[in-house]
């Protein structure tokens, strides 16, 4: 079995319960597994390869607890500067419907290769991704390396507004029970494939599209099979309140009364609250969070590009909740998304120690580990998964370096992000994919958006061209 070494100036090693920042530092592997984290003089064995980062910073891989990858990089240059104020600001009832009914399957599978690269490029080394193209979700992770959960999405109707004014559902709850159904056999058709890089685990859509049983059979399933179950709640204004219109409850109220909340169970997004201001409705939605051990998954990006904050960040961990970190959209960047984490926390609670680089970090490695249930994810230490990123440590965005974590939150980007190694395997090096052409996947996720733009009208309720939707940023050069 081949062993490999890393030795850097830091390494973010873990021990005694967690993070420690380790100077001279290496990391052994055989196969898969660490067998060795110390300072570099440590390990007097021998390896078949030594990477030498030199004055670098080695970490942990990222952990990207929600991530729709088929469809979401669709989103840029079309989605952001708009929200409508009937909607809460969420782009879920208007511009999403219009962009997928525009969308083809070609589209997503462009979708799908271009963010594999995406997420490696940017350090994410296992990502949750829920979608309807699970098996070429599956494909791709294979190819490029990465440790992937996959989920089919399923549901008991849709939201859709005819007028511009009012969310309405269509239900189809035969739909939702056959979803459920294909979802298992997904999950056991793909459970432990690539050497247990691929995992499998449920995901019942929306809070709001879902019914009772529906959600407490996935409850059940996921129990049964042993995988995580994931669910979209409290994710938009107009769900918060069609949600106590039903049932005279806050949505996780309602989650805690039907007895979904729990350890295995990660919510996306859980930030219109009750006891928050978004909905202005008394409750503590997050002690109930904390009390029935629920995960939350955090993406951020979404909501901070209409001007919508969690409430906040520091509130959720100070009771305890679990949290972790997503891209959710485009892009798929956990870089952006340990920085806006941090950053809109401070602003939200008008104090600059209320998250730190430390708990951003944190969240992103061992709160993702600890909501899937995993001791060997997200932390540099013997018996774990050999899933590591290797960083410059003098570049023009990382120089001067005392405090790595601090650098990467606040300063990098992702061309400071050399080499992944994944399942042992270097996936990329010197920000090289082997095999993969990333100009190409730029040139066909081009292709697919020019397709969608003309057929945005076919999606929307009023008919309205892409450019009428959602205008250009400046007007055409004229003459």
């Amino acid at each position: 079995m081949v062993r490999r070494m890393v030795r850097a100036s830091h390494v973010v090693a873990y021990q005694d319960g967690g993070h420690r920042h380790l100077r001279d530092g290496a990391v052994v592997w055989e196969g898969g597994t660490i067998v060795h984290v110390g300072p570099a003089g440590s390990y007097d064995g021998t390896a078949d390869e030594v990477i030498d980062a030199g004055t670098g910073v080695v970490t942990p891989g990222l952990i990207n607890t929600h991530a729709h990858l088929y469809e979401s990089p669709l989103d840029k240059s079309f989605v952001e500067d708009k929200g409508s104020r009937q909607f809460g600001l969420s782009g879920l009832f208007e511009y999403l419907p219009a962009r997928s009914a525009a969308s083809d399957d070609e589209a997503s599978r462009a979708c799908i290769a271009f963010s594999m690269a995406e997420l490696l490029r940017t350090g994410t080394t296992t990502v949750m991704e829920i979608g309807s193209f699970g098996d070429d979700v599956v494909a791709q992770a294979e190819r490029f390396g990465v440790r992937a959960y996959v989920a089919q999405g399923y549901r008991s109707g849709r939201w859709y507004t005819d007028d511009g004014k009012t969310v309405k559902y269509a239900w189809d709850e035969a739909a939702g029970e056959e979803g459920l159904r294909k979802a298992v056999a997904f999950v056991e058709a793909n459970e432990g494939r690539a050497n247990g890089r691929i995992r499998g685990f449920l995901s019942p859509a929306q809070v709001d599209t879902c019914t009772e049983d529906l959600l407490r059979r996935s409850k059940d399933a996921a129990r049964a099979l042993g995988v995580p179950l994931a669910l979209h709640a409290s994710q938009s204004v107009p769900e918060f309140w069609e949600m106590t219109r039903r049932h005279g409850r806050t949505p996780i109220e309602w989650l805690g009364d039907i007895g979904f909340l729990g350890p295995e169970v990660i919510l996306g997004h859980a930030i219109i609250l009750g006891g928050g201001t978004w909905a202005n409705y008394h409750g503590d939605d997050i002690g109930l969070l904390a009390d029935t051990g629920t995960n939350v998954a955090h993406a951020v990006w979404v909501f901070a590009r209409r001007g919508i904050a969690m409430e906040s960040f520091s509130r959720y961990r100070a009771r305890g909740v679990n949290m972790t970190l997503a891209t959710d959209t485009a892009p798929q960047s956990m870089i952006e998304t340990l920085r806006w984490a941090a950053v809109l926390s401070k602003v939200v609670d008008r104090q600059t120690e209320a998250t730190t680089a430390t708990d951003v970090f944190d969240a992103a490695t061992l709160g993702g580990a600890k909501a899937l249930g995993r001791d060997d994810l997200g932390r540099l230490a013997p018996g774990a998964k050999a899933d590591l990123l290797v960083w410059a440590g003098e570049s023009l965005t990382m120089t001067p370096l005392r405090d790595p974590i601090r650098n990467l939150v606040y300063s990098a980007q992702g061309e400071d992000l050399a080499t992944v190694v994944i399942d042992g395997e270097v996936v990329m090096r010197d920000r090289v994919i082997p095999g993969v052409d990333v100009a190409r996947l730029a040139h066909d996720l081009q292709a697919a958006a020019e397709r969608m733009w003309p057929r945005i009208p076919n999606g929307d309720w009023a008919g309205r061209t892409v450019d009428e939707l959602s205008p250009q940023s400046y007007p055409p050069f004229a003459g």
